[in-house]
């Protein structure tokens, strides 16, 4: 396997584009509010 000068920075970005991704469904749930988000479990 190859070895990763900087393992970290890809765990920040992934962990960066995480919250990012929360923050957006937050907003949209928020904006959505009046209608219900239906479940998908195949998302994951």
């Amino acid at each position: 396997m190859r070895e990763d000068p900087a393992p970290q920075s890809r765990e920040e970005r992934l962990a960066a584009k995480l919250r990012e991704n929360l923050r957006r469904r937050k907003e949209q749930a928020r904006n959505l509010s009046a209608t219900p988000l239906p479940k998908d479990g195949s998302s994951r």
